[in-house]
């Protein structure tokens, strides 16, 4: 990061220096973040930001992306400056839309497509279709989407309720036998993230293992999260 050349930006800008050191701090993590993957700031793209995203909650994006949409306006880096300050309008509005089906890594669009024909676009749609397995043969019936695919879709959609986990990072859960948010229940942070970087390194995963307090955050929403599909 150009740290004395944002400084000296925002200071023209002016903001206050108690704002000034928030917003350096802000693009700051995101190094760390990007340090971790072994990613340089300068190269870092619209994948890593969009997983960065993954990691945070809502109120978290709305305050980090403030810091990223600045710098990236002061580096005159378009895409990524517009990239960060529309994720970040959306936390202001507080108006998260539903994850979208055709989202999830690795799903069967012409699947997604036929459920979208019927009405069903998002996870919420999926889980209140999906409840039970008797929903699943029903739905299979009327959309003519296979059942295995129904309950594929099913269980993504559950994984989606822990906190940042989305398209690729519901993919890998499922793809790692974690798929159902319970199955998170039992295990311990650094356990279960050592078990995911072998899974990683082993299957050649296109993707990276979860940072520590993102396990973290997804075992404690887990052990939280009512039951909302019988399988």
């Amino acid at each position: 990061m150009d740290e004395s050349g944002f400084r000296e930006y925002l200071k023209k800008m002016g903001k206050k220096p108690h704002v000034v050191d928030g917003l350096i701090h802000q693009v700051g993590l995101y190094e760390v973040f990007l340090s971790a993957i072994h990613v340089e700031l300068e190269v870092a793209g619209r994948d890593e930001i969009q997983t960065y995203v993954e990691t945070l909650s809502t109120d978290e994006a709305k305050k980090k992306m403030r810091g990223l949409a600045l710098y990236y306006t002061f580096t005159g880096n378009r895409t990524l400056a517009q990239l960060t300050g529309a994720i970040r309008e959306q936390g202001i509005a507080g108006t998260r839309k539903a994850f979208k089906l055709r989202k999830f890594r690795g799903v069967d669009q012409g699947a997604v497509l036929k459920l979208e024909k019927a009405g069903i676009a998002t996870v919420e749609d999926m889980m209140a279709a999906g409840k039970t397995p008797v929903n699943h043969k029903l739905l299979s019936n009327q959309t003519g989407v296979a059942p295995h695919i129904i309950l594929e879709l099913v269980k993504l959609s559950d994984l989606s309720r822990l906190g940042g986990v989305k398209a690729v990072r519901a993919r890998l859960y499922y793809d790692a036998g974690l798929d159902t948010p319970d199955k998170f229940a039992d295990w311990e942070p650094e356990e279960l993230r050592r078990m995911l970087i072998g899974f990683v390194e082993r299957t050649g995963f296109d993707g990276i293992a979860p940072l520590p307090r993102e396990i973290r955050n997804a075992i404690e929403t887990a052990r939280k999260l009512p039951v909302r599909i019988h399988y």
